[in-house]
């Protein structure tokens, strides 16, 4: 029986061995699993893709199950750390998003409720925001919310909230790619 070493020279059990190559072969079966679109945003090499394209199309088990095994070889052979990373960034988009919003809709309660306390609190995550336009927004909407008027300026303080975060982030995107450049 031959022991296997990972690059610091370590030993690597058989159990371990097996859960990786079990946790790769999952891998493979949720990348074939994924639309066209959502693939093309994985960054993968050409072989592995058209491996995956294949198994798309195969409707024979036994062969899907030899395709399955052969998508996991070349993904051994890959090593590369950040694709269960895209997988699962693709696969829980919706769940991201919905994390995102609540998160948003979380900052505007806190706002209303709170008033300047939450828009202070608003202003130390994102100074750029602007706290005067906001004071009056969570002022219009509690006025609406008194009179039983539509939610206009409700609406209005989480999309000033929105665009606040992504100028945020794009500008945080925008440092980064200078500082690496």
């Amino acid at each position: 029986m031959t022991e296997l070493h990972d690059e610091k020279d370590n030993w690597i059990s058989k159990t371990r061995r097996k859960k990786t190559c079990d946790n790769i072969l999952e891998l493979g079966e949720k990348m074939i699993t994924m639309n066209r679109d959502e693939l093309s945003q994985i960054n993968m090499n050409d072989g592995l893709r058209h491996a995956i394209e294949e198994a798309q199309r195969m409707k024979s088990n036994g062969a899907l199950k030899r395709q399955k095994h052969y998508i996991a070889k070349l993904m051994r052979n890959l090593n590369d750390e950040t694709l269960p990373t895209q997988v699962n960034h693709i696969l829980h988009k919706h769940d991201i998003y919905n994390a995102e919003f609540k998160r948003l809709e979380k900052w505007r309660d806190t706002m209303l409720r709170d008033g300047d306390q939450g828009i202070n609190a608003f202003l130390e995550h994102y100074p750029q925001a602007d706290r005067h336009h906001l004071r009056q927004l969570v002022r219009n909407a509690k006025k609406e919310q008194k009179n039983n008027k539509p939610p206009v300026a409700f609406r209005q303080i989480f999309r000033h909230i929105r665009e606040t975060v992504d100028k945020t982030v794009d500008i945080n995107e925008n440092n980064y790619q200078e500082i690496t450049d």
